[in-house]
């Protein structure tokens, strides 16, 4: 089999066992997602989650966002770490939306990654959960391991990584690919120890390490 083929059918293996996968970033709306992404950079989604509730009971808006005080905010988001940064860029990011962009988040790849502290892994985070829209595929950490892993790529840069991917993997199945990788390296292709006697698509995997 051809590296499309064998991804083909690592994508339905993992349906079956991951019917509805979804983000792992708790968000009631698009700028929600927006900022819960900024803030998992170098950080779990579990503590992100963590962090969310108690930040966006405070900043309900990007208006709110955009007139916060940065130590305030630093003082909220501080668990997630390099929290004067991403203080910085989400209060930039607000001001930026609501100047350009009327509050709205943008539809397209190009506008939201104008957006400070928005790179392209962010922007298809956006475009894929919360328009529906595929113009990338999120490379994260689990999707590097495991496509690394699982043969489907040789590259250890995001950026060509999902190159790579996005010549092998059928458009429709880009959104699904990393939520489906994310959880199935979580729960069972962990990095220290991947649980291969169960795995469910231990037929199709190389395991590279």
């Amino acid at each position: 089999m051809n590296k499309k083929q064998i991804a083909s059918k690592i994508i339905a293996e993992l349906k079956k066992k991951y019917p509805a996968p979804e983000c792992a970033l708790i968000h009631l709306n698009p700028w929600q997602l927006l900022v819960a992404t900024i803030l998992s950079a170098q950080c779990t989604d579990k503590r992100v989650n963590m962090v969310t509730p108690a930040l966006f009971k405070k900043y309900a808006t990007p208006a709110e966002f955009a007139a916060a005080r940065q130590d305030d905010l630093e003082t909220v988001i501080h668990s997630t770490g390099f929290f004067r940064n991403k203080a910085k860029n989400i209060i930039a990011c607000a001001r930026k939306l609501i100047e350009k962009y009327d509050g709205e988040i943008p539809q397209n790849i190009d506008d939201l990654t104008s957006l400070p502290g928005v790179g392209r892994k962010t922007a298809s985070v956006i475009l894929g959960t919360s328009f529906g829209k595929a113009e990338g595929i999120v490379v994260d950490t689990h999707v590097t391991r495991l496509s690394n892993r699982m043969g489907l790529t040789e590259q250890s840069d995001a950026g060509r990584i999902e190159k790579d991917l996005m010549q092998i993997i059928a458009k429709k199945n880009w959104i699904e690919f990393s939520h489906l990788l994310i959880l199935h390296g979580r729960e069972r292709c962990s990095a220290r120890k991947p649980d291969c006697a169960d795995c469910e698509i231990n037929h199709l995997c190389p395991k590279i390490l």
